[in-house]
């Protein structure tokens, strides 16, 4: 039987790369899932490989209450399903092609600072905030935000990214202990992917002979050996997501191919 079946979920930063595998993920196993995104063109392209089970819907995570914000997500869910069982903050930047810089602790620019602290960090508040209002009339709800690696270890050259993806693990564990204390039917758990080859990388591989050799780089620092892909990110969500994981709550789930167990366990960039 299909995990998730009849769970509404709601996936922010959906339209490619994690976000993409999980919603693709979720509708393979059972789930109505709402794709959120504000690149429209390729979150409409993603609803309609995936059928009936996905719907599309305009969302910066970054604004509650101005154009595309949580307050008209939360509406929108409302309006079309009643409620919400699943909620996946996966939208984030790192900054570096989002804002100008510099993202080191020395020379940093305020204002980029704050335009990844905005998606990453308020974005996931905002999305717990709503999605908790969303999750209380669910039987079984969960919440998964998606840190990173960079949410344990610091990275010299990315210090917004990494500060925000480190609110995020902690932000997810008072979430999860405030609904507990409330008695809501709702769990929270984090995700801390590391080295996975989405598009988020693209920036800082370049193209070409240079792409392959910095991924070969990369690879001989992994215990196993290899960058992993978006689906394996994908598959360790859908274990949080779904009621396998009902006495689960709190935690940080890594999936990094063993780089947090000690070797070369902190990152140059994401």
């Amino acid at each position: 039987m299909a995990r998730l079946n009849n769970k509404i979920a709601l996936i922010t930063g959906a339209a490619r790369g994690i976000g993409a595998a999980v919603a693709t993920c979720f509708v393979e196993q059972g789930a109505t899932v709402i794709i959120t995104d504000k690149n429209t063109e390729a979150a409409t392209q993603l609803c309609e490989k995936l059928g009936e089970n996905a719907h599309f819907h305009l969302l910066d995570v970054s604004q509650e209450s101005q154009e595309s914000h949580w307050q008209q997500a939360e509406a929108f869910v409302k309006a079309q399903f009643g409620r919400l069982d699943i909620l996946v903050n996966n939208a984030g930047i790192t900054g570096f092609l989002e804002a100008a810089g510099p993202h080191d602790p020395e020379h940093l620019d305020l204002e980029s600072w704050h335009t990844v602290q905005r998606t990453n960090s308020d974005g996931v508040a905002l999305g717990c905030k709503y999605g908790i209002r969303l999750m209380k009339a669910s039987a079984a709800a969960s919440i998964v935000n998606i840190s990173s690696r960079s949410g344990l270890v610091g990275i010299p050259a990315a210090a917004a990214y990494a500060a925000s993806k480190a609110a995020v693990r902690n932000h997810s564990k008072s979430v999860a202990l405030y609904c507990a204390q409330q008695n809501y039917p709702i769990r929270c758990n984090s995700v801390h992917p590391g080295a996975i080859l989405t598009p988020m990388w693209d920036a800082m591989l370049g193209e070409g002979a240079a792409r392959e050799a910095a991924i070969a780089g990369i690879a001989a620092d992994i215990p196993l050996g290899h960058m992993g892909n978006a689906s394996d990110v994908a598959y360790a969500v859908l274990y949080l997501a779904s009621d396998e994981s009902a006495y689960v709550t709190g935690i940080e789930l890594n999936v990094d191919g063993g780089i947090l167990a000690g070797s070369s366990a902190a990152p140059k960039s994401n």
